[in-house]
């Protein structure tokens, strides 16, 4: 189930800020046409700290109906709240989806023994697969390899989605336990692949969806040739897309693609035009625009 690229998908807004389903079904189709390999419905990229638990429910079911079994749905349901944490996914349960993405506790900074209490309460209220996310710079506090090894203990805690930036973290993870491992950051997808990954959960995903996917699927048929030359060619596009705050870039990329409205929830606001500029160029060569 995990593996491949994953789409850490956006979630587009109406002008008025409502959720633009009509869109939001747009985005969920091209993708499976270009061939990813599952969707994350109100992840980080899917601007879920400022949806409503209801509206994270909306787009959760929406994105299952959608998808209709065709790719696995990993839906967003973490918290910094334990009971919210463990309501949201067991939504995510009986509304189909096949697992659910955890993101460490942010703002309360929970210790190692914290965080274990809190990954093993949700794992056991909800009968549903688990991804851990480790993203430091957005939590403020690291999954130390130790604690992954000792949550992979846990039967349905199954994967983690790695972006701390360090391919010793990966290392270390992978030589502790057996846990899947992907790619949270786009540009290390390649070396993190080298070292036992097994793909990515991807913001790129949302803009080259096709390419994304061929890169992983060139490393794992063992074509490392072709897989490096897509990740130098989309190696730029890796960076501008987090020039500014994610997801203000991929937000004003799909815009520009005519995909969606450039619309985001305060506090995110769009790009400034020198930095969007940037982008543009980037999206320009690669030939999307």
């Amino acid at each position: 189930m995990f593996c491949g690229s994953i789409v850490a998908l956006a979630t587009p807004f109406k002008a008025n800020g409502a959720i633009d389903f009509e869109a939001y079904g747009r985005l969920i189709d091209w993708q499976l046409s270009e061939g990813t390999d599952g969707i994350v419905p109100c992840g980080c990229t899917g601007e879920a700290a400022t949806l409503s638990h209801d509206e994270q429910k909306e787009c959760i079911r929406f994105a299952v109906e959608r998808v209709s079994g065709r790719v696995p749905v990993i839906a967003g349901t973490g918290s910094n709240s334990t009971i919210e944490a463990i309501s949201l996914t067991r939504y995510a349960k009986e509304a189909g989806a096949d697992a659910a993405l955890h993101i460490t506790p942010y703002y309360n900074k929970p210790t190692p023994a914290g965080q274990i209490a809190h990954y093993t309460a949700v794992a056991k209220a909800a009968d549903i697969p688990i991804m851990l996310y480790n993203v430091p710079s957005r939590t403020g506090i690291s999954l130390l390899p130790q604690t992954v090894a000792e949550l992979a203990k846990i039967p349905n805690i199954v994967s983690i989605k790695e972006a701390s930036g360090s391919l010793d973290q990966v290392s270390q993870i992978l030589d502790l336990c057996d846990i899947n491992v992907l790619s949270g950051d786009d540009s290390l997808t390649l070396p993190m692949m080298a070292v036992g990954a097994s793909g990515v959960v991807s913001v790129a995903a949302n803009v080259v969806p096709a390419k994304v996917a061929g890169l992983c699927a060139a490393f794992r048929a063992g074509d490392l040739e072709e897989a490096r030359e897509i990740h130098y060619e989309l190696f730029p596009l890796f960076k501008a897309l987090f020039i500014e705050t994610n997801p203000m870039p991929v937000k004003a990329a799909l815009a520009r693609m005519g995909l969606i409205e450039n619309v985001l929830r305060l506090p995110l606001t769009p790009m400034l035009p020198d930095k969007f500029a940037q982008l543009e160029k980037v999206l320009k060569k690669l030939g999307v625009v």
